[in-house]
């Protein structure tokens, strides 16, 4: 058994992020072992930059669109907000990630369903760093009077904020998706970008994955060099990444190319990065798409690092339930030397009356009656009842810690009388019952019938890759069987 406690997790406990100023623009601104990263031998050995990362890289987060294979759990929040591992959020592996490479300057730029991300980041964060050149900065999608319309893009977004990004003379920009989960040391890749003098680095995939890349392919010579990248490898060439066999590299043949699937990491020159965006590619709004295609047809020097690590992309309920299963079996999250951190909420130790428990997390300041668990994820504020059995699932956890009187409260007013959490003698198996939700007595959510994809939006659920999904603030009555 794992359990997660506020005094075991690596947290920040101060608050500073607000930048005050009177200039319009600056209201806008605002675990797993450790696998190695290879280096190209073939880069000759140049001399390469001493300045530090701190004052040399900046790091741009996105915190996600829109999906719709993740649906319902970013039906209210956006993908880097989604809750993990019992006390986490998706995009603290990502920050995490940038302060133990000791990268400071941090952007995040967030739009689709922003409000609990911008609010966790602001609130996690905000005591990052007490100085000018230390800061996780929010920048929330925003109107001006150039650009009446949102961001239309990952390029458009950076693009429209270069003017924020540039208040810092920094050599190259870090992009990152904010809701991938790994473990990566950004020192080996900056180095390495700045060993070979490239333009861009990508950093692709050297492992077979049980998942297809979402952020495009490259062709990539014995040099390690990038000659060719698309959203998807076309079919009539023979260097295609296997559906069937899920390899992320395969040998062209007659070649010394290969194809690898990108992870949309990418190390941009400062310089690069403005000519590409506002003068050769000023009407690009996606970098995987259009500014990396291009950089390289328009002569740019393009490389490759490679990854052999853990890596994961949360982009469909499935991986989602993946990923929390695998932090049940791993030790990833309790690595002093490169500790995950997220927000203090100063909630008390986790109650267990009798409870079995066995193979599972459970977050910060649950009750747990006499109940079993089993192989699951509990997260924070969760109360689980007498004779209830968890097993397979994860449950994302509560807000707020109901009382009686609340529940009696609500009962009169909504005729809810159900306590946030799982009542007395139910079932929970191979499910993700998302946050504030209340399952009644006698429940069984168990997919009785092995439906793989099903819609009961309206009954407070959704089965999605054969797993039930609880809606946030669902309410599922006694005696049900889902």
């Amino acid at each position: 058994m794992q359990i997660s406690s506020s005094s075991s997790s690596a947290k920040l406990t101060n608050l500073h992020m607000m930048r005050s100023s009177s200039d319009h623009q600056h209201q806008w601104r605002h675990n797993y072992n450790l696998k190695q990263l290879f280096v190209p031998s073939s880069c000759p050995n140049l001399s390469v930059s001493n300045s530090p990362l701190k004052q040399s890289v900046s790091a741009i987060v996105f915190g996600g669109g829109p999906d719709p294979e993740l649906y319902p759990l970013n039906k209210t929040r956006s993908k880097g907000a989604i809750p993990i591992a019992a006390n986490y959020r998706l995009i603290d592996a990502v920050i995490s990630n940038c302060i133990n490479s000791d990268i400071t300057k941090i952007y995040a730029i967030t739009q689709f369903n922003s409000t609990s991300l911008n609010s966790h980041l602001s609130r996690a964060y905000s005591g990052f760093g007490i100085g000018k050149d230390r800061f996780v900065e929010v920048i929330a999608a925003y109107q001006s009077l150039e650009d009446q319309g949102w961001f239309q893009g990952s390029a458009d977004a950076i693009r429209r904020c270069l003017w924020v990004f540039e208040e810092f003379p920094v050599t190259e920009f870090l992009v990152l998706p904010g809701y991938h989960l790994y473990k990566m040391d950004y020192k080996t890749l900056i180095e390495d970008h700045r060993r070979c003098r490239a333009d861009i680095t990508i950093v692709g995939l050297s492992s077979a994955t049980d998942h297809d890349s979402g952020f495009g392919f490259m062709e990539v010579d014995s040099s390690n060099h990038v000659t060719r990248f698309t959203i998807k490898p076309e079919k009539g060439q023979q260097d295609i990444v296997s559906v069937e066999n899920r390899a992320t590299t395969t040998r062209s043949e007659g070649t010394s190319s290969c194809c690898v699937p990108s992870t949309g990491i990418y190390v941009i020159g400062r310089e690069q990065m403005v000519k590409l965006l506002r003068e050769c590619l000023v009407k690009a709004k996606d970098l995987a798409s259009e500014v990396i295609p291009g950089a390289i047809s328009g002569g740019m020097k393009v490389k490759a690092h490679m990854f052999d690590g853990y890596w994961e992309d949360v982009k469909t309920v499935g991986a989602y339930y993946r990923a929390n299963m695998d932090s049940i079996k791993s030790n990833r999250f309790y690595d002093r030397q490169c500790p995950l951190y997220t927000m203090p909420r100063c909630l008390p130790p986790s109650s267990m009356s009798e409870a079995v428990i066995t193979d599972s997390i459970i977050g910060d300041g649950c009750i747990l009656d006499r109940c079993v668990i089993r192989g699951s994820v509990v997260g924070m504020r969760t109360r689980i009842a007498d004779e209830v059995i968890v097993e397979d699932s994860i449950i994302v956890g509560s807000d707020i810690y109901e009382m009686e009187e609340d529940v009696r409260r609500k009962g009169r007013e909504k005729k809810i009388d159900i306590r946030i959490g799982i009542g007395e003698k139910s079932r929970v198996r191979r499910a993700i019952v998302d946050k504030n939700a209340r399952i009644g007595k006698n429940v069984m959510i168990i997919n009785r019938d092995n439906v793989e994809e099903g819609n009961r939006e309206a009954e407070g659920y959704v089965i999605r890759d054969g797993i039930i999904v609880i809606l946030r603030n669902a309410v599922i009555p006694d005696n049900s069987i889902l």
